[in-house]
């Protein structure tokens, strides 16, 4: 820049004297300067002389005595002026480059903005195991199954790929388009450190959501194994191939080309295997082929064959695990249709490369056990002499069956009854279930762990549902919802209460329906007579229940009183949302988890049913008799091994009717502001208290 001044200050003085040209004042005598010209490198090029002015000194220039004309110095000008153009071109060059760099820094910016919001609001694409991870997992699978690499080698790589499942994303990205042979190599090459040891659990069981659903223990699979790959185990679920299955909700899905055998009735029959990915939980689904019937068919149970068809897939299940060469920490199966996995690992495949794994057993239904004479147990492979007696397979009370299981239950190392309300105590010597003496000399094993719910879909603070969302700690929303709940309903007038309900027909019980309808109808008059506006969201495909609920409808006809018949997902969010109470059929709703939902909403759960809980008989009368408070007492509730969900659901709503809620809602805001606010403060979803007691079993037996 300093050349650039001279030389425009030269270029100054010589505009002056172009015509006639004077002597210099400050010349006294005729002396130039050389312009020593350098390119773009600093070396040196031609030199062009210049009249040397006093005060612009610069260093590209060397005295010389020369004599001056008019000629030297207009060419000295035009120097002058090449040297201005092509420092200015430089200079308009390093402005574009340092624009470059700017934008660069400002998409970098911008991506790391992205990236920190998506952290924030949980908006990953994939949880803690991506579908290549679990993709990749499953590929090791077909590779032992097809014989290209021995189940040593598959044990090995697993390991390595669980150690590193941070850096699989980028090293195994393409995985879908690689041949076995290029992922082999690439795996024997990825031998990165292992940072972490987490757990292995591999599931054995009929259900998952929401690839095959006929009850509570599809959602309870597939919310426990998402919270479970959360903290950092790795999870997968081996299932049978329904013909109905949902092939929609498995990415990836595709049959490995080899086949293997499993022991059935005295024979070996070949399976096909299908794998994929669902919510990035690796999934196997098993396959008959001489017994394809088995699965093809329209419900999942209820068939007389149904010992047959679940305790082959049982044994197919452990063939699988033994010749895809997998080492599970833990063998998880549940209700009576796995059960038998238990003593099939301990008469037969513990010491087939499993001595390290253990067994836990759930069961959500402990009155459906399975009888069955003795001699089937040859079919899978088992030896009904050692196994009928009465500490193990021998049925309580009738002797010549087998239970299947009571079985389950001996041979686990651990057993979680699922249950919202019920404690250990109660659910051992209470429900009437024929098991109590197997269950008191197991009580040990025994652990209760609450369902839960999907804690990023049910969150009021980021529901995409709602027209506003809130929280326990900016509660302020809730009324936007309640609005808007009242605008889509189109309820006339004011009411500063809203009832809400939803029935749906997994929640129904046949043996409790009237009883049910009795207390819902009491229940919403009495609420209509207080002021209150009621919404009732029933839906069903029972013919019998249909015709019972539009006879509802017409008993209970009124400007206050709505009822939704078909569902609505956006709905279903707002009516939680916007209701002040919640009446549920049960506190112990396994399937839709409708009264922890309403908690987590700011809506009070009140169940019309207390009576089926094993508590109360449904009153709208306003009374807190000890009465009440003995019969929970007696029923079991606060002995050991009761959940914090059901101690804060039994000594928070137990014992409240809704003539109790809609008094305090009136006379005691801010008893009931805080009520609200303290139930919406804590989470009951699946990464929660259900996913905790797992874990904390997983690990015990683990280390047995």
């Amino acid at each position: 820049m300093e050349a650039v001044r001279n030389a425009a200050a030269v270029a100054s003085s010589l505009r002056l004297t172009r015509t006639k040209p004077p002597p210099h004042p400050t010349l006294t005598s005729p002396k130039c300067f050389c312009l020593r010209k350098e390119d773009a490198f600093g070396n040196p090029s031609s030199e062009t002389s210049l009249p040397k002015l006093e005060g612009h000194q610069t260093n590209v220039f060397e005295v010389e005595e020369l004599e001056t004309n008019d000629d030297d110095i207009w060419k000295l000008f035009a120097h002058a002026q090449r040297n201005i153009l092509y420092l200015n071109k430089q200079r308009l060059t390093a402005m574009e480059e340092l624009k470059k760099v700017q934008e660069e820094r400002d998409l970098l910016l911008e991506k790391i903005e992205q990236l920190e919001a998506q952290k924030q609001t949980g908006a990953q694409t994939e949880p803690v195991a991506s579908p290549s991870f679990a993709d990749l997992l499953l590929q090791i699978d077909s590779m032992v199954i097809s014989g290209m690499i021995g189940s040593g080698e598959a044990s090995s790589l697993r390991k390595k790929v669980m150690g590193s499942r941070s850096q699989i994303n980028d090293a195994f990205c393409e995985i879908r388009h690689k041949t076995d042979m290029e992922l082999l190599s690439e795996l024997r090459l990825f031998t990165e450190k292992m940072t972490q040891n987490p757990l292995h659990i591999v599931h054995i069981c009929s259900e998952m959501d929401p690839i095959s659903s006929c009850g509570s223990l599809a959602s309870y699979v597939t919310g426990l194994s998402c919270a479970l790959q959360r903290k950092g185990d790795l999870v997968e679920v081996i299932l049978p191939k329904y013909s109905n299955i949902n092939l929609d909700a498995i990415q990836g899905l595709r049959r490995i080309d080899a086949e293997f055998d499993s022991y059935f009735g005295g024979h070996w029959h070949k399976n096909r295997v299908w794998i994929g990915v669902t919510r990035g939980i690796s999934v196997t689904l098993i396959e008959p082929l001489n017994y394809s019937t088995f699965f093809n068919r329209d419900r999942l149970y209820g068939y007389s064959d149904d010992f047959e068809r679940f305790s082959y897939f049982s044994r197919a299940s452990m063939d699988y695990l033994v010749k895809s060469g997998k080492q599970p920490d833990i063998l998880h199966i549940h209700n009576w249709e796995t059960a038998i996995v238990g003593p099939l690992f301990w008469d037969i495949f513990v010491h087939q490369g499993l001595g390290a794994t253990r067994v836990l057993l759930t069961c959500h239904d402990i009155t459906s056990q399975c009888l069955e004479q003795p001699s089937k147990l040859e079919l899978c492979g088992l030896d009904p002499h050692r196994l009928n007696r009465p500490d193990r397979f021998q049925d309580n009370t009738k002797m010549n069956l087998v239970n299947v299981l009571k079985g389950g239950i001996v041979y686990s190392n651990k057993v979680v009854m699922v249950s919202t309300i019920h404690s250990r105590d109660s659910l051992i010597h209470s429900l009437n279930h024929g098991l109590e003496p197997t269950l008191a000399i197991h009580k040990e094993k025994l652990l209760v762990a609450p369902y839960g719910f999907d804690g990023d879909k049910w969150d009021p603070s980021k529901d995409k549902y709602l027209p506003r969302n809130y929280s326990a700690y900016d509660i302020e929303g809730k009324a936007a919802c309640k609005v808007a709940l009242r605008n889509r309903l189109k309820f006339s007038g004011y009411s500063s209460v809203v009832v809400g309900c939803i029935y749906s027909s997994c929640t129904f019980d046949v043996s409790t329906f009237d009883v049910d309808m009795d207390n819902l109808k009491a229940a919403v008059r009495y609420a209509m007579n207080k002021g209150a506006q009621v919404l009732v969201f029933m839906e069903s495909e029972t013919p019998v229940m249909n015709s019972l609920m539009k006879a509802l409808q017409n008993e209970l006809k009124d400007a206050n009183v709505r009822f939704i018949e078909k569902y609505d997902d956006a709905l279903a969010h707002l009516i939680l949302a916007g209701s002040d109470i919640f009446l549920c059929s049960s506190f112990h709703d396994p399937w839709l988890q409708m009264p922890l939902k309403a908690v987590k909403y700011g809506s009070a759960p009140i169940s019309l049913n207390l009576a089926s809980d094993g508590f109360r008989q449904f009153k709208v009368r306003d009374s807190r008799g000890s009465s009440q408070s003995e019969y929970l007492r007696q029923s079991g509730w606060g002995d050991c091994g009761s959940t914090a969900a059901s101690q804060y659901l039994l000594s928070t709503y137990g014992n409240m009717s809704i003539g109790q809620a809609l008094d305090e809602i009136n006379t005691e805001p801010s008893r009931w502001a805080w009520r609200i606010k303290d139930g919406m403060s804590k989470d009951f979803s699946w990464d929660a208290e259900c996913c905790d007691i797992h874990r904390a079993a997983y690990t015990f037996i683990k280390n047995l």
